[in-house]
């Protein structure tokens, strides 16, 4: 063949791709709810769905701050431009008042509005296709009793070509398969909620997930950076991150209901996320997230050990970040890194240190480590911000000794990693 040939071929392949991703399925009714669900109360499944959003945490990107709830406007930024989350309340001609159950499920399952139209997967309906049905109807429930609020929505601000639909349809091509969570056999009814929870509405991998230079992810928990954000999503499978293999069930379970536990403490977008939702799950649904988690099959990650320079320069910036933590951080974090947990997390073999990304270590350190207020922790202790106090230099000095102590063995940073954090929003 030809190289015009085979040009051809691969632009037939394009166009013929891109208009499957355009046409199908442009409604998908799905299947009914369960005979035990449509005989629930409908008080009930107006509860089981409040419940679901919360797990969902559908309020932190559907209700701008300060604004009504779930009346949409808030601007998700990403590397591609902004985009507007929508408003969802009841109102028929602004929100989805005049939406079916049908046109909700096809939204979750398939990522289509009412009209057919695509929708971008910063509404992450990559991980909620894995709601089953029953749920859907339960969440449609709830927002049906949203009341009505009148805001037009606002088209987002997507550079060209990831403002077209015919690209979208070529990224759902390529990542996107729509299929309701399986149950696994030969795994316990536990272990199988925890999966449900984390796999789907709980959708930990949008975050927790690397992505290619296109958005795509392959939904594995591997970790990776939040573009825009600044910060850092760990791997939940790797130990050398937030790898939780050897952690007790109770640890985790206790880590993500009430943001604070005997080795770590959340902050950054993890904590709005245990303050916004994951607090507010049953125990046993926090404790089935956990099992699931302390499951994953354990990775490396590739991680390689670090070979510390012995150069007198090296050398140098450690001892200026050793002395910058005895005049700042041993009040409260004790000379040999041990802390006083879970106020005040121990530093030694602490992970955020000792990854080889030290995005989060830096942006603590220069905006403040703040745990969630939760009902399990309702007056948290919070890191003060040394933005003000420290330059790039001596930041990059202190987290450079807080990556070599007390067996850490992480690679240093310099003035310029955290010039790069210095002026990046919190959120």
């Amino acid at each position: 063949m030809s190289r015009r040939a085979r040009w051809i071929a691969a632009g037939t392949a394009m166009v013929l791709t891109v208009a499957a991703g355009l046409l199908w399925p442009r409604h998908d009714a799905g299947p009914p709810p369960s005979a035990a669900f449509a005989a629930l109360p409908a008080g009930e499944k107006i509860a089981r769905g409040a419940y679901l959003a919360r797990a969902a945490d559908c309020m932190a990107c559907h209700t701008v701050r300060g604004g009504e709830q779930y009346a949409g406007g808030r601007a998700l930024q990403t590397p591609f431009g902004a985009i507007v989350a929508p408003n969802i309340t009841q109102d028929a001609e602004t929100g989805i008042g005049s939406w079916t159950a049908d046109d909700f499920w096809n939204a979750l399952h398939n990522g289509r509005a009412r009209d057919g139209r695509l929708l971008y997967p910063a509404f992450p309906y990559t991980n909620y296709t894995a709601i089953t049905r029953d749920d859907a109807d339960a969440l449609y429930a709830y927002f049906r009793t949203i009341p009505a609020v009148s805001r037009r929505n606002q088209p987002h601000q997507l550079r060209f070509p990831y403002n077209t639909q015919a690209a979208l349809a070529a990224w759902r091509a390529l990542y996107f398969r729509p299929g309701v969570y399986q149950e696994r056999k030969d795994r316990p009814a536990e272990w199988n909620r925890g999966a449900y929870l984390v796999e789907g509405p709980g959708h930990c991998s949008a975050c927790h997930s690397a992505r290619n230079a296109l958005g795509g992810s392959g939904g594995e928990l591997s970790g990776g950076l939040l573009p825009v954000l600044g910060w850092y999503a760990p791997s939940l499978a790797s130990d050398a991150e937030a790898g939780l293999g050897s952690w007790p069930v109770d640890e985790i379970a206790q880590l993500l209901h009430t943001g604070v536990a005997p080795r770590a403490a959340v902050a950054g977008p993890m904590a709005e996320v245990v303050r916004e939702s994951l607090q507010h799950l049953s125990a046993a649904d926090v404790r089935a997230m956990a099992v699931y988690l302390k499951s994953l099959p354990a990775t490396g990650n590739g991680h390689q050990p670090y070979e510390r320079s012995k150069a007198p320069e090296a050398a140098a910036v450690l001892q200026a970040g050793a002395k910058l933590y005895d005049k700042h951080c041993a009040e409260c974090h004790g000379a040999t890194g041990a802390g006083a947990p879970p106020h005040y997390p121990p530093l030694a073999g602490n992970r955020t240190l000792t990854m080889p990304d030290a995005t989060n270590a830096i942006r603590i350190v220069l905006n403040g480590g703040f745990p969630p207020g939760t009902r399990g922790n309702p007056r948290p202790y919070g890191m003060p911000p040394f933005s003000h106090a420290l330059d790039d230099a001596e930041v990059a000095q202190v987290v450079s000794y807080l990556r070599s102590a007390w067996g850490n063995n992480a690679p240093p940073v310099s003035s310029v990693d955290v010039n790069r954090y210095r002026a990046v929003p919190l959120d």
